[in-house]
């Protein structure tokens, strides 16, 4: 059965855009343009004939498995199924191998760039009303993913030291750069979780090309070093961070602004670095003039109530103190991006056996959460809400539940379905819940089981000996 034609492609892809209410003439419809599926597609090699698993129904079947709760291959390949006889066509193979090959001849680099494309056009199109002082925030943040324990993960990710060989699992190092206004995603790195330049700080220099001039860079004082700071200011960035804790803070020096407000200066380090050029460390300034500001969280029950934060923003009239605490405590929403990625979509514990395929794996996870995000973004612009003001999980679940009928939806259909499912949407919003203070502890008892502290095959040697 061929699915080659220009006819074929073009209806997959549609199918593909519709499911997450990207029909053309809705708003935000342009996040992932048909056009651009296809050129970034056949511009990295995705392009193969005759079968049935063409390089859009791939993605579209590996989006699919990357959104459901249930992961699993064959899962994905019985949507597929459904897909195929719905739309009048032969059912493919019930096999999972086809679909598998499939996706090892997907190219990484056609899902990152629909991943960032999609990201920065949302990104760009964000309403003035959801940004900071109509400024681009961009929150960064590290995380790990663990991954099936293969010699060839182990190989590429080598588990931590802690674990011992043949119990743990491979670990990588992630690190995402999001969009505060939005929540999507700009960028990402992953990497190996040790060895040399393998740290968040690292990472992060692998994706300075995602910062312009007039960004705001919103972290956590993992990235209070010089170099970082010095890096992105030579960009024209502007900063918002988190004083690192080696780091003492003195207000009785520099240039006062305020109470426990001031103007310090940081020279540069005299040793460069092993890994910035001769031609960079002469390239960077000499001093940072830098804003020192004391702030207090006065929400009920957050964790650190006073602390220092480190700007670039060193005008007391453009940025009051007080915006600089507000801001600095939007950063939590990083956190809470992280953690829609890895435990509403279950990346946290990712299931291909070869190092490649958990990199495409792990991409289209961040290009299937871009596309949740735009739903959500149309949501809020149609009913006057922030994007975060809706429920992430909600938001899942009712694209899985509307995806059928939203694929079957043509013409004028289309664009009244789309409408009901964003009211559906925009009627699960987060509640605002001041000083909430919830234990970190469960109530429901685990499984009565041992952990395994020795390699199964071992294990398995114990048992048959034991009898």
């Amino acid at each position: 059965m061929s699915h080659s034609n220009f006819s074929g492609r073009s209806r997959q892809i549609q199918s593909l855009r519709r499911q997450f209410a990207q029909a053309d003439g809705l708003p935000l419809s342009d996040v992932l343009p048909a056009e651009e599926i296809g050129q970034v597609l056949h511009s990295t090699g995705a392009c193969w004939r005759e079968v049935v698993y063409t390089p859009a129904l791939t993605l579209w079947t590996f989006l699919a498995q990357a959104l459901n709760f249930d992961g699993s291959c064959r899962a994905a390949v019985a949507r597929l199924m459904a897909w195929l006889l719905a739309h009048g066509q032969k059912a493919c193979s019930a096999a999972t191998d086809p679909y598998c090959k499939a996706r090892q001849r997907l190219p990484l680099e056609a899902i990152q760039q629909l991943t960032r494309r999609s990201g920065q056009r949302l990104h760009g199109q964000a309403e003035d009303s959801w940004r900071w002082k109509g400024r681009r925030v961009k929150l960064v943040d590290g995380s790990t993913i663990s991954m099936p324990d293969t010699l060839a993960n182990r190989a590429a990710y080598p588990q931590p030291g802690t674990q011992k060989p043949g119990v743990g699992f491979p670990l990588a190092r992630i690190v995402v750069v999001f969009c505060l206004a939005c929540g999507t995603v700009l960028d990402a790195a992953m990497g190996r979780y040790k060895g040399k330049r393998t740290g968040e700080n690292a990472l992060l220099r692998g994706l300075e090309d995602c910062f312009e001039k007039g960004d705001v860079f919103l972290a956590d004082r993992y990235y209070c070093g010089y170099w970082d700071l010095a890096l992105l200011t030579q960009k024209g960035v502007d900063l918002v961070i988190r004083k690192h804790q080696l780091r003492k803070s003195d207000f009785r020096t520099g240039k006062r602004l305020g109470k426990e407000d001031h103007v310090v200066i940081w020279h540069k380090p005299k040793q460069r670095p092993y890994w910035l050029g001769k031609r960079e460390y002469a390239a960077l300034p000499a001093q940072l003039h830098l804003r020192e500001a004391r702030v207090r969280i006065t929400v009920a029950g957050a964790r650190t109530q006073v602390l220092e934060v480190m700007t670039t923003f060193t005008d007391p009239q453009e940025v009051k103190k007080a915006e600089l605490a507000q801001l600095y405590q939007a950063r939590w929403h990083v956190e809470l991006d992280l953690r829609c990625l890895k435990t509403a979509m279950e990346m946290d514990v990712l299931r291909c056996k070869s190092p490649a395929m958990v990199r495409k794996e792990f991409w289209t996870h961040l290009l299937a959460y871009n596309l949740i995000r735009t739903v959500m973004a149309q949501a809020a612009k149609e009913h006057d809400l922030l994007p975060r003001q809706i429920s992430f999980t909600a938001t899942i679940q009712a694209l899985i539940a509307f995806a059928p009928w939203l694929d079957r939806s043509s013409g004028q259909e289309i664009y009244d379905d789309v409408e009901f499912l964003w009211g559906f949407i925009a009627n699960h919003q987060v509640m605002d819940r001041p000083g909430r203070q919830e234990p970190r502890k469960v109530k429901r008892r685990p499984k009565p089981h041992p952990l395994l502290t020795m390699p199964r095959k071992q294990a398995r040697k114990e048992l048959l000996r034991k009898g």
